[in-house]
């Protein structure tokens, strides 16, 4: 009974240090990533191209999304207001939930998915099929090269496609409320507009979609350098990624939510 409990705490404590490892790991290749980002600037065609691969692809399930999104709060925000005579104020409601929370948060989560997924696997058959191994032997550094356009992509990519996501999200719900169940054309803009501050609300949702960029990007490339060169490997990495980048992204969200309410609430 007693090596039982031995081997489960000497199991617990390993799995601990190889946490603390991992990030460690993760954390220096980000700083290396930040390091060797030179090439990405000075050609900028590198990351033009990841660009449309992260961002550009993802257009179609950012929009799609945000529009349902909008048309579901919209029909659920109405069928709230409308108890208490505020059918006006639907706009109000829901260019605030998207701007500030909705548009960069399931943005980051279905960018994690989609783009999040796609780098890791790439960089991750990169190696598995050695080709990250060619560049070392031919002197061309596979960070600067392969990893830094990609990560700059995804932190790039992430705040247009948070804004495209709440812009369309507003127009869905202004589909349902107006269109349909026949709120005020005129109260839903102008209250909205009156509504929405640009510093405490627009920028809100900027800053926390580079920050969920950032952390997207960090991971999606960590894991695809750090993959075990195996179809296996490059499999399970790719569902790091998901899980780590969603986790991360709630987490980030409450902390940077607590910061911005603290910073220009009080």
């Amino acid at each position: 009974m007693l090596k039982q409990i031995e081997a489960r705490v000497a199991g617990i404590g390993t799995s601990t240090l190889d946490t603390v490892r991992r990030i460690g790991r993760a954390t220096r290749f980000t700083q290396q990533v930040l390091f060797r980002s030179g090439p990405s600037v000075l050609r900028p065609s590198l990351t033009i191209r990841e660009l449309y691969f992260a961002g550009v692809l993802s257009l179609v399930i950012i929009a799609v999304s945000g529009l349902f999104v909008g048309m579901v709060l919209g029909m659920q925000g109405y069928d709230t207001l409308q108890v208490y005579g505020s059918e006006e104020k639907l706009g109000v409601l829901v260019a605030l939930s998207l701007v500030r929370e909705l548009g960069p948060v399931v943005a980051a989560l279905l960018f994690a998915s989609r783009a999040g997924s796609a780098i890791t696997a790439e960089i991750g058959l990169m190696k598995a099929t050695d080709q990250i191994t060619a560049m070392e032997m031919m002197a061309v550094n596979p960070v600067a090269r392969v990893v830094a356009p990609r990560f700059w992509a995804g932190v790039l990519s992430m705040p247009l496609l948070a804004a495209l996501f709440s812009a369309m999200g507003i127009f869905g719900a202004y589909i349902v409320g107006v269109q349909i169940l026949g709120v005020d054309d005129g109260a839903f803009w102008s209250q909205m507009q009156g509504a929405v501050d640009f510093r405490e609300d627009v920028l809100n949702g900027v800053i926390k979609s580079f920050v969920f960029g950032f952390a997207i990007s960090a991971i999606a490339t960590f894991e695809g350098f750090d993959a075990q060169p195996t179809a296996e490997g490059v499999s399970r990495a790719t569902t790091r990624t998901v899980v780590h980048s969603s986790l991360l992204v709630l987490a980030l969200d409450l902390v940077l939510t607590g910061f911005m309410l603290q910073a220009w609430g009080g």
